[in-house]
């Protein structure tokens, strides 16, 4: 049974899983950003979530 309580973690906080919808959500409050502004930070930087932080950051 899911707890519904406890908010969404990924399970690699080291990455940015595009295929999970919770991941995309998650990932753009974490950022603050919008999906097609994560989406063209990976395109450019990958998947590491440091290195995505650091794009968006500019």
């Amino acid at each position: 049974m899911v707890d519904e309580t406890k908010p969404f973690e990924p399970l690699d906080r080291g990455r940015v899983d595009l295929t999970d919808p919770n991941e995309i959500e998650y990932w753009c409050r974490e950022f603050d950003c919008t999906e097609p502004e994560l989406r063209a930070a990976i395109d450019k930087v990958g998947w590491h979530t440091s290195a995505v932080r650091e794009e968006l950051c500019k």
